[in-house]
């Protein structure tokens, strides 16, 4: 017994060694979520969201505790005992039982189990659940709210974390450490953080990160809800290639994963989590008027510009969003390698406030639309793009483009950007209301602009044209030789 106690120390020894971590964070009982001002007026309950995640290794304590094992953080996301942290702190356990340490009402360090509830490993997240519940004794325990608006550019984060002393001889009687920073999101990136898996956005803000801080939450300044995870499996550029934060001497990168794809899978386990304004959970929609309403964008996260793609294109699904929210029945309208494939692995990941019917959730049909612009390096107007009907006439589905053309984006230079729009096409098939949910790049207006000339054929609904909801996500590669790569697209 006590040789297999010391393999697991060894073990985990080299794996945190081996490991690249990042930054991190920290609540809300029964009492209210976050005010503005608590973060800046209570240090103490931002860290009671924080659960340092471990794996106890003594059976009887010393005169320093007992003796475990420090991985990673978690945050509390609501007051049933539900946590967030980052899949890859979990696999450093090679299949372990995980536990949180946290303080009893007495003050003195105690293990929680914690059971793993859903895992996403392509985009490097994890769900679970404290066992025994923390909220339901006197734990000093908080949760924190998500946040439902996009993170943008130039953005204020706040960055905290908590870690042992000694991380590779961590003790439950020694002191802790925790970090407290300030940063702005200053870059989007799609990196493949597991081989053989899907892309995952990632921002990246302007902070140096430590080791073990891997799945902890960034919070943005304003709202002090969370925004993201940080992430430890990203392999980082030269110091110098990001300006530091105007707090920090010493230049450096994080990333952090969007919250988005971890709201993703609370929504499908139907787990509640908190906003700063309201309580959410997937089978719950904010209040609706009488009459039919369109479903609503809750978690969009684009999608990375095929690395091999020589020229542009456009993919186009009609896709059932059910009464839970969840996207469904996935039809490829038009669409083909290598552009598909990144498609369909990001929508997968979408989910929605559904459309409801006299304030009840019912399933709707949306389209979405993926385009793939490689602009001119001088900023030429593109060619328009014109499609055919599709042929199949189906009772219902969701307004469809045919006629594209793409954004004049004289804004992007070298790299990748984005926009995410949420449209709406009346049952004439013209377009009644584009929202912006989010961009990578200063890209929001001429994205916009070309919107507003697409034609649609419209919605239909039980037979009948109707309103429809739509996605459009705009993505833009230029280099710096790039050429005039429009060409007429047929489906």
């Amino acid at each position: 017994m006590r040789m297999k106690l010391i393999g697991k120390v060894i073990v985990g020894i080299v794996f945190l060694m081996a490991c690249v971590s990042a930054l991190s964070f920290s609540g809300v009982h029964a009492a209210p979520v976050f005010a503005v001002d608590d973060f800046a007026a209570d240090d103490a309950t931002l860290s009671s969201a924080i659960c340092p995640i471990v794996y106890p290794v003594d059976q009887s304590p010393s005169n320093r505790g007992y003796h475990y094992l420090f991985y990673g953080n978690g945050f509390f996301i609501n007051e049933q005992g539900y946590f967030i942290t980052a899949a890859h702190v979990l696999s450093q356990l090679h299949g372990g039982q995980p536990y949180i340490l946290l303080k009893d009402p007495s003050g003195r360090p105690q293990f929680i189990r914690a059971e793993l509830v859903i895992l996403d490993r392509s985009h490097d997240v994890a769900v679970l659940r404290a066992t025994a519940n923390p909220f339901d004794g006197k734990h000093a325990v908080r949760y924190l709210p998500l946040a439902s608006d996009w993170i943008a550019r130039s953005e204020s984060i706040l960055v905290a974390s908590m870690r042992p002393s000694a991380p590779l001889d961590a003790y439950t009687l020694d002191r802790s450490v925790e970090d407290r920073a300030s940063g702005e999101v200053v870059d989007f990136k799609f990196s493949q953080l597991e081989k053989g898996r899907s892309d995952t956005e990632l921002f990246l803000f302007n902070h140096q990160v430590r080791l073990g801080q891997s799945g902890a939450p960034v919070l943005s300044s304003g709202a002090h809800e969370v925004v993201g995870i940080i992430e430890g499996q990203w392999l980082r550029p030269e110091p110098g290639s990001i300006p530091a934060a105007k707090d920090q001497g010493t230049p450096g990168v994080g990333a952090a994963v969007p919250i988005h794809y971890a709201i993703a899978l609370l929504k499908q386990k139907k787990i509640l989590w908190h906003t700063n304004s309201e309580t959410i959970s997937s089978g719950v929609t904010p209040e609706q008027p009488k009459g039919f309403s369109l479903p609503t964008p809750l978690s969009i996260v684009g999608c990375a510009y095929p690395s091999q793609a020589i020229f542009g294109g456009e993919v186009v699904l009609d896709s059932l969003i059910d009464n839970q929210g969840r996207v469904m029945q996935m039809r490829v309208v038009r669409g083909t390698s290598p552009f598909l494939e990144e498609v369909l692995s990001a929508v997968q990941t979408w989910s929605f406030y559904p459309a409801t019917l006299d304030g009840q959730p019912v399933a709707a049909r949306i389209g979405i639309t993926f385009q793939f612009s490689r602009p001119d390096a001088l900023a030429r107007k593109p060619p328009p793009h014109t499609f055919d009907k599709p042929s199949t006439v189906w009772a219902d589905r969701g307004a469809l483009p045919i006629f594209t053309v793409e954004p004049r984006s004289s804004a992007v230079t070298e790299g990748e950007g984005g926009v995410i729009l949420y449209d709406v096409v009346a049952a004439d098939g013209h377009l009644s209301s584009v929202k912006v949910l989010g961009e990578s790049q200063s890209n929001a207006s001429a994205s916009v602009a070309a919107l507003q000339q697409w034609r649609f054929i419209p919605g239909r609904r039980d037979g009948a044209n109707s309103d429809s909801a739509g996605l459009v996500v705009m993505a833009i590669r230029r280099d710096a030789n790039t050429t005039n790569t429009g060409q007429k697209q047929k489906p």
